[in-house]
């Protein structure tokens, strides 16, 4: 007769089976959660898509001239969030030099029957992700991961249109810190978003840009008025934005990220401005090590090629500047040139800064209100604490929306300067 007790307890099989079956159900039940949100449904088809982009972003040659934010294909996009449709778009726009270019990105707009005179637009700035045309966002495996708030903002009844800026999917100039150039494009996306019927965009505007993006954003507000007068401003949001190129510049001379960023920077300044200006020479600002390092920084992905981006910019660390280039012309002009805050916005400004962010230092943030203060403009400024540079654009979106709604209905927050 077996001892009491041995004869009910589970053999190691049968206590592995039911193990293996309590886990199968448990994915079962998380699978099944995952499906009714949308979260299976959209990584699915998002693969499907990327596998198929192919010939999106090939520009036809010559490009036919066309207004700025004229479609020249959309595409449907079937890994759209939950509640809401999407394309990809490629559309025109112009550069630095008033050319007719072609850029591409994508559009989002609520499921659901726009309001009389459509939904408002909020054009959307992405930070940096490369400077070259395989580190389009529009491209990438989810082409909406890097839209900061796009599920809330459309919740709340906004299309939302996403640049990926000049140079970046489709064949273009570059524009990395090109200010006139990526506000341009970020505001052609919102008039490319009102050519994409089913997106029943209207005419009201609003700006959301983070970090490379804030920059953009804030020449997007500038440049309004004159550029693009048939949309309707409403106000600028931008989260730790590039607002002070010197400054962000000879904050990080000595670290990878000086490295990085001046690389993209540089290699974009000597392509646009060289052509016409011979004294913009990369090895008249770079030294030796730095002028080695720029060609293969500037074709890399941020997002994607990290560690390749630390390996090559490590040995220029403390290396990279053969002179500064916020006092040595012609670079310095050429930095004050692409640094927003300039020309009068006139609109209600949000401004969001991490108090933790070691990339656009805290304190820069803050110069820039001041001088948006002085200028005589609207500003809601508000910090989070112990938020770094990479968490604030997310950080920003309940304030965002409720500061949006505000601004459309014309009760935006008391200025804070």
């Amino acid at each position: 007769m077996a001892a009491p007790g041995i004869a009910d307890t589970p053999s190691p099989r049968r206590r592995h089976a039911k193990r293996r079956r309590r886990l199968l159900l448990v994915a079962a039940v998380v699978l099944g959660v995952l499906a009714a949100t949308g979260i299976v449904r959209q990584c699915s088809e998002d693969v499907v898509e990327h596998a198929a982009i192919g010939k999106f972003y090939a520009l036809p040659d010559p490009l036919p001239p066309r207004p700025p934010g004229t479609l020249i294909r959309s595409e449907r996009l079937l890994g759209a969030p939950d509640g809401a449709v999407a394309w990809r778009v490629l559309y025109h726009s112009t550069d630095l030099d008033g050319r007719d270019i072609g850029v591409s990105g994508i559009v989002l707009a609520p499921d659901r029957p726009a309001p009389a005179g459509g939904w408002p637009v909020v054009s959307w700035a992405h930070p940096t992700t490369g400077a070259t045309g395989r580190c389009a966002p529009s491209a990438g495996l989810d082409p909406f991961a890097l839209v900061a708030g796009s599920h809330e903002l459309l919740r709340a009844g906004y299309v939302v249109a996403a640049t990926d800026y000049s140079g970046m999917g489709a064949d273009g100039p570059p524009s990395y810190l090109i200010g006139t150039t990526e506000g341009n494009n970020v505001l052609d996306a919102a008039r490319a978003a009102r050519h994409v019927r089913d997106a029943h965009a209207g005419h009201d505007l609003l700006l959301w840009g983070h970090s490379q993006g804030g920059q953009a954003a804030l020449f997007a507000a500038e440049q309004t008025p004159r550029y693009a007068p048939d949309l309707r401003l409403r106000g600028v949001a931008v989260a730790a934005p590039a607002a002070e190129l010197g400054h962000l510049l000879a904050d990080h001379r000595d670290d990878v990220s000086g490295v990085t960023i001046g690389s993209y920077a540089f290699d974009a300044i000597h392509k646009v401005y060289g052509p016409t200006n011979p004294r913009v020479r990369l090895n008249a600002l770079l030294t030796p090590v730095g002028v080695s390092v720029v060609p293969k920084i500037a074709p890399r992905c941020l997002l994607t090629d990290t560690k390749a981006l630390h390996r090559i910019a490590r040995p220029a660390v403390g290396h990279f500047y053969a002179v500064d280039p916020s006092t040595t012309s012609p670079w310095q002009e050429i930095l004050e040139q692409n640094t927003p805050g300039q020309q009068p916005i006139g609109v209600p400004i949000l401004v969001t800064q991490g108090d933790a962010d070691k990339l656009v230092l805290p304190a820069t943030t803050r110069s820039f209100v001041a001088r948006l203060c002085r200028a005589g403009e609207h500003v809601t400024y508000h910090t989070y604490q112990h938020i770094d540079h990479g968490l604030v654009g997310e950080r920003t979106v309940p304030l965002l929306v409720q500061w949006l709604h505000e601004t459309l209905t014309g009760k935006p927050p008391a200025t804070t300067c």
